[in-house]
């Protein structure tokens, strides 16, 4: 899978770090001990700053009226409008308006710090993409989700930013399985676990904020632990699991009447074979934590989220970041998975 980690041609460096594990494509710093804030920044090469420069353009006069002039020098103002600039390399990140507001990588990991107070708080992996326009963040919270005897899934808050103008500042609860990395993300009794702020003069305040509005350590948390845990509980059937794929993975409605109506013979060969990959994923227990819930409908919903996270294919790192945690296909799907669970299970 191809990558988009920032590569610093200064430092020769490329900004990503993670904690223990081997980084992505082996690149980046690998650290043994959970950094402190300052200390993740640095190693993930986040250390730098951004700013707003005015834009100018050329006037009307060509080089054909000018032959002498071998330097053209901008002269006319670009009003309202600002070149988004990384300030050690030079680079122009992007375009933004006037109300444009900085929030600065700094501010980021302040946000993380403000969420726990600083207490427990474990930085895991951050880097950037691109030039560094994007950077990203994710951070372990000290508290587990356990499901039934022995099944960890530990709690995360990622976040991501840009620096190019597009896109919002995105702060989500993402838990995930110990056993298998599945991301288990899903909004609960209207409250999304995700939480957008606009780059505008009010968002580092509302950043700083965003925990309390997202209720990530108490609400999500407490609700996903009674929920899974009643999930493990439920057993249902192969054909029963295979009909909750299917409904899951359907891509629009002409494919749900079909689904719902049982007509296989007339599925694409390719949504099949997506459901047949999710159903084998789902029925191969890996461990004696995946075996105890084999079989239940927590364990249906682990199939489905580990289909997009360990078995489906993504153009490079980037694509599956925003497909998994940015409201794109795999995000969509696994929210349509949760939502099919929590129906089947007030049948219980």
């Amino acid at each position: 899978m191809a990558h988009n980690i920032n590569f610093n041609e200064t430092t020769g460096n490329h900004s990503f770090f993670n904690v223990q594990q081997k980084a992505w494509h082996g690149l980046g710093t690998i650290v043994e001990n959970y950094p402190t804030s300052k200390e993740a920044i640095e190693f993930a090469g986040l250390n730098y700053t951004v700013e707003k420069r005015k834009l100018f353009t050329y006037d009307n006069e060509s080089e054909e009226a000018n032959p002498d002039v071998e330097i053209k020098i901008p002269e006319i103002e670009v009003p309202n409008y600002y070149a988004k600039v990384r300030t050690d390399t030079e680079q122009v990140l992007g375009v933004v308006g006037k109300d444009y507001e900085i929030v600065q990588n700094i501010d980021a990991f302040t946000f993380f710090d403000e969420i726990v107070g600083g207490d427990g708080i474990q930085y895991e992996t951050a880097g950037a993409l691109g030039n560094g326009e994007r950077i990203f963040i994710t951070a372990k919270l000290p508290s587990y989700i356990k499901v039934g005897r022995d099944d960890l899934i530990e709690q995360y808050l990622f976040l991501t930013t840009s620096h190019d103008g597009f896109g919002s500042i995105t702060a989500a609860f993402t838990p995930i399985r110990v056993v298998c990395a599945n991301t288990l993300a899903a909004a609960l009794n209207n409250c999304s676990n995700s939480f957008k702020i606009r780059h505008t003069p009010s968002a580092k305040e509302r950043l700083v904020q965003a925990h309390t509005l997202m209720g990530i350590t108490s609400r999500l948390s407490a609700d996903m632990n009674d929920i899974f845990n009643q999930w493990a509980k439920i057993k249902i059937e192969d054909q029963e699991i295979k009909k909750l794929i299917q409904l899951a993975m359907v891509p629009n409605k002409e494919v749900l009447q079909k689904v719902q109506a049982g007509q296989e013979d007339e599925l694409s060969t390719q949504f099949i074979n997506i459901c047949d990959k999710t159903f084998e994923y789902t029925l191969a227990a890996t461990s004696q934590q995946l075996e105890t819930t084999k079989g239940t409908l927590f364990g249906v919903y682990n199939g489905i989220t580990g289909y997009f996270q360990n078995v489906k294919q993504y153009k490079n790192d980037e694509t599956k970041l925003k497909s998994v945690l940015l409201g794109g296909v795999a995000q969509l799907r696994t929210q349509t998975a949760f939502n099919l669970c929590m129906d089947r299970m007030s049948l219980s």
